[in-house]
């Protein structure tokens, strides 16, 4: 656990020195948060109909979704395809720890450094000028915080599954494409998943991108009561596990039959 816990340490801190990008990443997530405000608010001044959410939850879902997008599993990390394409993932294999708990862990620094430099802004500036609400109560903002927790393991499962993928395809480009979009779709980047229809609804909240954003997002904004977080967490959990030895599977099958070409 010492081994692990000094490379997220260290992964961790190299990414905080990327203060020039996190400044650029803040600046894109606030133009287009200000543009889907912008369209939402258009959406609901033109519509009669009831709607699930307010227009005020839908602001507020539109900027957590946007604080914490770095936190989403939308590529394959570089420093994993350059390996894989040069072969030096041999000296991975090599080494005297598990490889699937390495790239877990290198990504799980991936997956909190970044958002951890843009969401505070994020959080402030759009508290303060764009409409974004605190939580619905001091119990919804406890339990949106322990969801998230889960959400970024979670998330983290995924991307790792997506490292993993890359020993056979190599470069990741295709993965990295086609994961994306079912994260900011089935997850709720894109729609809130209370505005789509009600069939589509359970099949997407049974889905583990929702648990990766939009389920927390309810319990912030108090659409779930701060008693559905252990709802929230089941689901969380359960995907959590299936993702985690779906990934050790494939890495101990990959491990077993990796061949690394080079002179």
């Amino acid at each position: 656990m010492r081994a692990y816990s000094a490379i997220f340490s260290a992964r961790f801190r190299m990414l905080l020195q990327y203060r020039a990008a996190a400044v650029a990443g803040f600046g894109t997530q606030l133009f287009w948060g200000l543009i889907r405000v912008m369209i939402f608010t258009a959406f609901y001044r033109s519509s009669t109909a009831e709607h699930p959410m307010t227009l005020e939850q839908t602001i507020t879902y539109i900027w957590l979704g946007q604080a914490l997008f770095a936190m989403l599993p939308f590529n394959v990390g570089p420093e994993i395809r350059q390996i894989i394409r040069e072969g030096t993932v041999a000296y991975d294999l090599l080494k005297p720890i598990d490889l699937y708990n390495f790239w877990y862990v290198r990504a799980l620094a991936q997956r909190t450094a970044p958002p951890f430099l843009r969401s505070i802004p994020m959080f402030i500036i759009a508290g303060l000028f764009f409409g974004m609400q605190m939580p619905a109560s001091f119990a919804a903002g406890a339990a949106w915080a322990v969801a998230m927790v889960t959400a970024l393991l979670l998330g983290v499962a995924i991307q790792t599954l997506m490292h993993i993928s890359t020993l056979w395809t190599i470069s990741g480009e295709g993965i990295s494409r086609l994961v994306p979009g079912f994260a900011y779709i089935f997850g709720g980047l894109i729609v809130p998943l209370m505005l789509f229809p009600e069939w589509a609804q359970r099949i997407l909240l049974f889905l583990p991108f929702a648990g990766i954003f939009d389920l927390p997002s309810r319990l912030y904004m108090g659409i779930l009561p701060p008693e559905g977080i252990f709802a929230v967490l089941l689901h969380q959990i359960s995907w959590l596990v299936v993702l985690v030895l779906i990934g050790r599977y494939y890495m101990s099958r990959a491990s077993r039959i990796l061949v690394i070409q080079g002179g």
